[in-house]
């Protein structure tokens, strides 16, 4: 009797056992892919906002503006196909040359002195202490300054008769340029104005400087390195990366700087009167093509051009970057 029960029962005892695991492990499967599931649709439905946003506003107009570089049109007649024929003319325009190498030229003198006296601000607050938080609020409060402001500030401080730069530099007995007529100084005042907005900049490499581990600074010293030593070999190495990220963005707002410029030499009663010549950036040129002489096709094309001019630039950026900026983990 026991021979025979024990000759039918499944070797080791475990067959019943096994399917009921396998099931239970076949239904944790499925609640799980079920599960992510719903939690992909629920992550869709919340970023659902952002792509409708990007595809209306962002990527929408940015493939209608590519159509229009090939054609003519003005935004109100039919639209008629020229084929390469704008791109062509950027190449023969001479104000297309002109302004972008005003464009480059404000840029070169903006960005390297933006970030220095970033990096020199972020340094005297993060040694003022508690205080700090104060001073960063105050730092920032001009980056909301509308940018139309700006521009008319400009106006008023850089005036060569009445302007309180020239004032001051004359109780000094140093007699100040004309900064909104003539063509040699217009962008270095441009470009002194727009320091007013330095306060993002500021409180991204305060932040970076406080990520700094102390124990480096340490070592430094035991190794007999002075302040300077220690700066170009702790300081810069650790905060390369918010560096580099200033550096890229700056640049890009630099190539695409219209408000400043054109409140403070397009925009006024008496625009006439100043040099439009040294503060023609091309951005200002696009928009008089565009909404001035309506060769919105024209401006299409200019718009891409600077699309083109901005993604080389960064992407020399991003290559030269290997060599210097250091990452957290980084095992080169």
């Amino acid at each position: 009797m026991s021979s025979t029960a024990t000759a039918t029962r499944p070797r080791g005892g475990h067959g019943p056992t096994r399917a009921l695991r396998t099931g239970r492990q076949e239904r944790v499967r499925r609640w799980r892919a079920s599960w992510r599931r719903r939690e992909t649709r629920a992550a869709y439905g919340f970023i659902s906002p952002w792509i409708v946003g990007f595809v209306l506003l962002t990527a929408g107009p940015m493939l209608a503006s590519l159509v229009l570089s090939f054609t003519d049109y003005d935004g109100i007649g039919a639209t008629r196909g020229v084929g390469m024929e704008n791109y062509r003319q950027l190449f023969e325009d001479p104000q297309v040359a002109s302004s972008l190498l005003n464009t480059l030229a404000f840029t070169v003198l903006r960005v390297p002195l933006l970030m220095a006296l970033s990096l020199a601000l972020a340094m005297l607050l993060n040694r003022v202490g508690r205080a700090s938080g104060f001073f960063r609020t105050v730092f920032y409060l001009p980056v909301m300054t509308p940018k139309v402001a700006v521009g008319i500030l400009f106006l008023l401080l850089f005036n060569g008769n009445v302007g309180l730069v020239n004032k001051v530099l004359g109780g000094f007995g140093i007699p100040g340029p004309s900064w909104t007529t003539d063509g040699n100084w217009v962008k270095p005042g441009l470009v002194l104005t727009t320091l007013w907005s330095l306060g993002a900049t500021v409180v991204i490499y305060l932040a970076a400087l406080r990520n700094v581990p102390e124990d480096l600074y340490e070592a430094a010293e035991l190794d007999g390195a002075g302040r300077w030593t220690a700066f170009r070999h702790v300081t810069l190495p650790q905060m390369s990366g918010a560096l580099f990220f200033t550096l890229v963005v700056n640049t890009i707002y630099s190539l695409q700087t219209f408000d400043e410029a054109y409140t403070a030499f397009f925009g006024t009663a008496n625009a006439q009167t100043y040099s439009h010549e040294a503060a023609l950036f091309y951005v200002v040129y696009l928009f008089q093509q565009a909404f001035q002489f309506m060769h919105l096709g024209y401006a299409s094309a200019m718009s891409w051009l600077l699309f083109a001019v901005i993604l080389v630039i960064t992407l020399i950026q991003a290559r030269v970057s290997r060599r210097f900026v250091y990452y957290e983990g980084d095992t080169r």
